[in-house]
């Protein structure tokens, strides 16, 4: 045990079940530890760096607004919030944007946005948000409410109250869940990252849009770790042809530095006024000129270069020797392995590659610009783990 392991043991709240590797340095896709070992990173931060690590155009856009204002609050116009803002309204054709610090700060205002729409619409008692079994939203009381995994509520009743878990991939359930509740949202992840990364069937996303338009129901996707270029689409339910009423991201929207954000389409954008909602560093200057400096560079050439990376995984996968299944979509990807997802995990350590995992499975969520070279000795490391059955 190092001594950086020793001194965050001593300190540091024993939330995470860290693996044994002290990272101080890195570029692009490659990360070191302390003894100067080189890792091929296929985590990115749980889907952060979506440039990699200490990626030279982000650090320039943040240097530079370092020597301009670090932070001034909302009270205040700010250029890179503006800026920012006005780019993810581009490409999305949603109309308004609130940032946060997170993907749960951003899932939180969605809750609050579709409550606020369907109590003035329909009636205070219009409250309940529907999300899906086996969905992730956050670690907040309402997101954790909000999330279909039993084992994460168990240790913090009471939840907030007035959501509803129904089955992915039922469209008739979640049709009863609407015709028996007061409904004021629908929020879904278009593939369930910590759920298993599972990806929803193409009938249902598009049945729950239909539903929820007929029935004047807020309907919202959380891309947190599914946005920002992650699935081969700007937004993975761009993928769908739908057009939500509210979106939230987070993660590989900044690059490495904390920022969320709730868009708001045409139906909701008036609906948050002054004093309705608010965060003291959300849109903060730093973290959304990183942000900006990601978000510009996620274009049509990037988005295919996503797609032609994500098939080589699955068909170099496929079949493999002690492969079972392969899952996700664009390079956010589930491994099903015969040997345990741990052991997996842990052998790709000892041999210099960093994966994660997700329920029983291994997880992949590089670079979405990873080096072919460093993505085809990554994926051959874990072939080689997976195959000693």
């Amino acid at each position: 045990m190092g001594a950086l392991t020793e001194l965050d043991r001593a300190f540091v709240a024993n939330t995470y079940a860290r693996f044994p590797v002290e990272l101080i340095r890195g570029e692009g896709s490659k990360v070191y530890d302390t003894d100067g070992k080189e890792y091929i990173d296929m985590g990115s931060g749980i889907g952060v760096t979506a440039f990699g690590i200490a990626d030279k155009e982000w650090k320039a856009a943040v240097c530079a607004q370092l020597d301009k204002l670090q932070h001034v609050s909302n009270l205040y116009y700010t250029e890179p919030c503006a800026r920012l803002a006005a780019l993810l309204c581009e490409k999305t054709g949603m109309k308004k944007v609130f940032f946060g610090n997170s993907g749960a700060e951003a899932n939180e205002c969605a809750i609050k946005v579709a409550r606020k729409y369907a109590a003035e619409k329909k009636g205070a008692e219009y409250s309940t948000i529907v999300t899906l079994q086996n969905s992730f939203h956050g670690r907040t009381l309402t997101t954790l409410a909000a999330t279909g995994q039993d084992h994460f509520h168990k240790l913090f009743q009471p939840l907030t109250p007035g959501f509803v878990h129904t089955p992915a991939n039922d469209l008739s359930a979640l049709e009863a869940v609407i015709a028996r509740e007061k409904v004021a949202g629908v929020l879904i992840e278009c593939v369930q990252g910590e759920g298993g990364v599972i990806a929803l069937d193409e009938a249902f996303v598009k049945g729950a849009y239909e539903l929820c338009k007929e029935n004047d129901i807020v309907f919202m996707v959380d891309e947190v770790q599914t946005g920002n270029g992650r699935t081969g689409a700007f937004y993975s339910y761009m993928h769908f042809g739908v057009s939500p009423d509210v979106v939230t991201t987070a993660k590989g929207l900044g690059g490495g530095l904390p920022i969320g954000a709730c868009l708001m389409g045409e139906k909701v954008e008036s609906v948050l006024g002054a004093g309705d909602h608010g965060s003291t560093y959300g849109g903060n200057p730093i973290a959304a000129a990183g942000a900006l400096s990601v978000i510009s560079r996620i274009d049509d050439a990037l988005l295919a270069e996503v797609k032609e990376k994500s098939e080589y995984i699955f068909s170099a996968l496929a079949g493999k020797k002690g492969i079972k299944s392969v899952s996700g979509k664009g390079l956010m990807i589930g491994i099903e392995t015969e040997r345990p997802a741990s052991e997996i995990v842990k052998e790709c350590i000892e041999n210099g590659v960093l994966p994660l995992t997700a329920k029983t499975k291994v997880r992949l969520l590089p670079a979405l610009n990873i080096p072919m070279q460093d993505l085809k000795k990554a994926i051959d490391t874990i072939l080689a783990a997976a195959a000693k059955i």
